[in-house]
């Protein structure tokens, strides 16, 4: 079937399938609360291990390298399984797949909390990953048809207040839980709410008549190509800074792979009439554009979800909570304004939204760019407020517009398509600041030892002070030379620690500023009535 003759049967489906409602009658705001469940908590597990990695390594005895296959294992599985989630829903159903998911994401909490090997860790997240990876677009989905299309700014801030609200709290419930309990209730704590989420899921959340159902023929050769592509990306990006990039015979390979391998998906799905991923539904030009400031979005958020723990704790030695913790106002700004934009979404263009989103948040990317060491907790909190308030102008408004022509056969596929892109956006985000960090270590290095000379004056003055309280504790003058030498180093390391740090922040916001000409691109939301 051709992608012009696809859209125009899910045209005509769509017409007869009646109100966007689900098969029965269920309370839209019951649906919303039911489906939130699965996608936060799939979305959270992502981050919440983060801060529980320094802790995991003593328990398997694993250095930092290996440790971060922890993360991951999770990944490549949750990945694989978003892009997979409308071809699955058609194979099995909707909501058995949604509850199959739910299932094996439980099973995998369990068995992660019970681990006691590595390799077992490893194999418990990646059933964990293939469990919580559906979960996120199929949400998404069964929103978008719970609720009327006057009322679709608020279903995206709904969903909004899941997938960018557990990012931001995975490092503090993480944190938490490490600190106070250890480890393990990581994944215990998933139990409990996945049990309450999935006997909602069953009792409230119907597949609605119009849904494609059933496969001819299995694609086997689109689901290997699929995992390939996505497994060795996955690899390269969370492995290439600690394998010095492409001197690295490891990152070569996974990126000739990668490269080949997406290749051949392209090629092997726009042929297959039944395909495992929907490339042709890419055609619908706002999805693509969605996806497109979807990725970008997620490189952002992602990564300065990874980045300021990392930043609290190595310069300003903060533990695992407190570090988690520092996003909390973030949080706390993006839980209020997402019901706030999904209501402005009804009543201002679409692009003013996002626009003003896009303004607001690299404002927040400035102010953080601009830290010293000397910054503490009450520094960082104006900014993360700021940040808090922008993010949901361009969440709720990119994610309203990108699915809002897209035919209701075809909303898992889109939702996939639309997750995915804010997933490798993830990835790339954690890969780019860890490689900026890194990098940036060391040219701020290069650039301020020059000025440890004795020709510098503000040098000469700091070796003059810290000579002279080191003489009032008896150090001779050869230990005295050493440890101004020592103190010296260790200021120059952290100083340009901090630049790599603001590095990043700084080049986060110009990112936000790059989708401006896409955002402009986009229509105003009367166009799409």
């Amino acid at each position: 079937m051709s992608g012009a003759s696809a859209t125009a049967t899910g045209q005509s489906l769509d017409a007869q399938a009646g109100p966007p409602v689900q098969a029965l009658e269920v309370n839209k705001w019951v649906v919303a609360c039911t489906v939130m469940f699965g996608a936060f908590m799939a979305v959270m597990d992502i981050s919440v291990v983060n801060v529980a990695m320094p802790h995991m390594m003593g328990t398997f005895s694993q250095d930092l390298s290996s440790i971060t296959w922890v993360a991951t294992a999770y990944s490549i599985a949750e990945i694989t399984m978003i892009t997979m989630a409308g071809w699955f829903s058609a194979l099995i159903g909707r909501k058995r797949l949604y509850l199959w998911s739910f299932a094996l994401f439980t099973l995998g909490s369990v068995l992660c909390g019970t681990a006691v090997s590595f390799p077992q860790m490893l194999a418990y997240r990646v059933l964990q990953g293939i469990g919580g990876g559906s979960l996120i677009p199929v949400s998404q989905a069964i929103l978008r048809e719970s609720f009327p299309k006057e009322e679709q700014g608020m279903a995206m801030a709904i969903f909004g207040m899941g997938v960018v609200l557990a990012p931001a709290m995975g490092p503090i419930v993480g944190g938490w839980l490490t600190d106070f309990y250890g480890w393990p209730w990581i994944f215990f704590i998933n139990v409990p709410v996945s049990i309450i989420g999935m006997f909602m899921v069953g009792a409230f959340v119907h597949d609605p008549q119009y849904l494609r159902r059933g496969v001819r023929k299995i694609d086997r050769l689109g689901i290997i190509l699929l995992a390939t592509a996505l497994t060795s990306m996955q690899i390269v990006l969370e492995r290439g800074q600690r394998e010095n990039w492409f001197e690295s015979r490891m990152i070569i390979s996974g990126t000739i792979i990668c490269a080949a391998a997406l290749i051949g998906i392209i090629y092997w799905e726009l042929r297959n009439p039944e395909p495992v991923i929907n490339l042709r539904i890419l055609k619908n030009t706002h999805l693509s554009l969605g996806c497109a400031i979807g990725l970008i979005f997620g490189v952002a958020l992602f990564g300065t979800t990874f980045i300021l723990p990392q930043f609290t704790q190595e310069l300003l030695g903060y533990p695992a909570f407190n570090s988690g913790l520092v996003l909390a106002p973030r949080a706390f700004m993006l839980l209020l304004f997402m019901p706030i934009v999904g209501r402005l979404y009804n009543h201002i263009d679409a692009r003013i939204l996002a626009l003003t989103g896009v303004g607001i948040t690299f404002w927040a990317y400035y102010a953080l760019s601009g830290l010293s060491i000397e910054a503490g907790f009450w520094n960082l909190v104006p900014m993360l407020l700021i940040m808090g308030i922008g993010m949901p102008f361009v969440f709720v408004t990119i994610s309203t517009l990108s699915l809002a022509s897209v035919p209701r056969p075809d909303m898992t596929d889109a939702a996939s398509m639309y997750t995915l892109a804010r997933r490798v956006g993830g990835n790339i985000g954690y890969a780019v600041a860890a490689t900026m960090v890194a990098r940036g270590q060391q040219i701020h290095r290069s650039v301020l030892v020059d000025h440890i000379n004795p020709f510098n004056p503000a040098y000469t003055e700091y070796s003059r002070t810290v000579a002279g309280a080191l003489g009032r504790l008896g150090l001779n003058a050869q230990a005295m030379q050493h440890a101004i030498q020592y103190l010296s180093d260790r200021i120059v390391n952290i100083q340009a620690t901090m630049l790599a740090y603001n590095d990043v922040s700084w080049f986060f916001g110009l990112l936000f500023l790059g989708t401006i000409p896409l955002v402009l691109m986009l229509p105003g939301k009367s166009r799409l009535k």
